[in-house]
């Protein structure tokens, strides 16, 4: 007969403790291996965060490095363009649409390279574009330095030549001078040379008598006229018309003349004359001249007889004149 084992009403059941708490070990664990995933997930996102943060912070500093340097590349341009004022000024005249020209060009890159550089938000390709007009710009300052250059040596060239010619023009200027006062001085001095000489000066007191006679006499009363004579000759005057002026001086101290003739003298200025005598002369030859000095009634006295020509007294004489007799 088989037997059969049953368990004893004193057994004790099998207990269900160990199970329930592997159960909740394993729920602690899987909480704690989420929060660990968690915090890793924070721990890796910060940390790409942070890598973003520190490539846009690189990006920034960049991107200020290039303004920076393209600021200075500008401000440097700007420098030599204003150091070329005053010179570019010099381009005028011929040169003046050339310098418009520049002024045009310069001014237009300055004002939009100015403008990205002040602008926070440009872009990488505006900043590329600005260090490509700044590069322009510098080569545009370098055509006008050049320019500039090669026209301050021309106009070194021209100021020497200029000087040159001006000295030349008061050298020739000088000797212009000079040879204007001597042509002059020696035209004085042909002049004053030209100047004829008087010699035999005759002054004859003479009587109208009937029949066309003449009769020298010394009584005043019985004088008619006075006839002054005498030679004038010059070796270096030329042939022609000469004029000499005769100057009577009566015993009173007047001297016979009609109304406004004055004589221009050089050595005692205006005078009043009596007579010019028109003489045509040869040159090399020596002339006699006659005048007649006539008027109703002559004084007792002398009377004082001056020649003058060319602005010269030539020669003087003088004749006196006596009272005539009681039956005179």
């Amino acid at each position: 007969m088989t037997e059969t084992n049953y368990p004893s009403a004193t057994t004790t059941p099998s207990s269900p403790q160990p199970k329930a708490k592997s159960s909740k070990n394993i729920i602690i664990g899987v909480l704690a291996a989420g929060l660990l995933g968690t915090w890793g997930y924070f721990l890796y996102d910060k940390n790409q965060s942070n890598e973003e943060h520190k490539k846009d912070q690189v990006s920034i500093q960049t991107k200020d490095t290039k303004i920076t340097d393209l600021q200075r590349d500008f401000d440097n341009a700007l420098v030599r363009l204003d150091s070329l004022t005053g010179a570019n000024n010099a381009l005028s005249g011929e040169n003046a649409e050339l310098k418009s020209k520049y002024d045009k060009e310069i001014a237009a890159k300055k004002a939009e390279i100015r403008k990205i550089l002040n602008d926070k938000n440009a872009t990488a390709a505006q900043l590329a574009k600005a260090k490509t007009m700044i590069e322009e710009l510098n080569g545009k300052i370098t055509s006008l330095e050049a320019d500039v250059a090669r026209l301050t040596g021309e106009n070194e060239v021209l100021t020497t030549a200029n000087t040159t010619l001006k000295q030349e023009k008061a050298d020739l200027e000088t000797n212009l001078s000079t040879r204007t006062a001597e042509k002059e001085a020696l035209e004085k001095t042909v002049d004053v040379g030209s100047t004829f000489s008087a010699s035999n000066i005759k002054i004859t007191p003479l009587n109208d008598k009937k029949g066309g006679k003449e009769k020298e006499t010394t009584k005043a009363k019985k004088v008619d006229k006075l006839v002054v004579s005498f030679d004038i000759e010059n070796r270096i005057a030329k042939s022609g018309p000469a004029d000499m002026y005769l100057i009577v001086t009566a015993p009173d101290g007047k001297v016979i003349s009609q109304s406004g003739n004055t004589l221009n003298t050089r050595e005692e200025g205006d005078k009043t004359f009596t007579a010019k005598v028109p003489v045509q002369y040869e040159q090399g030859t020596r002339k006699n001249v006659q005048f007649p000095i006539q008027q109703d009634n002559f004084m007792t006295g002398d009377y004082k007889i001056e020649i003058y020509q060319n602005g010269f007294k030539i020669g003087e004489g003088i004749r006196s004149l006596k009272k005539g007799g009681l039956f005179g």
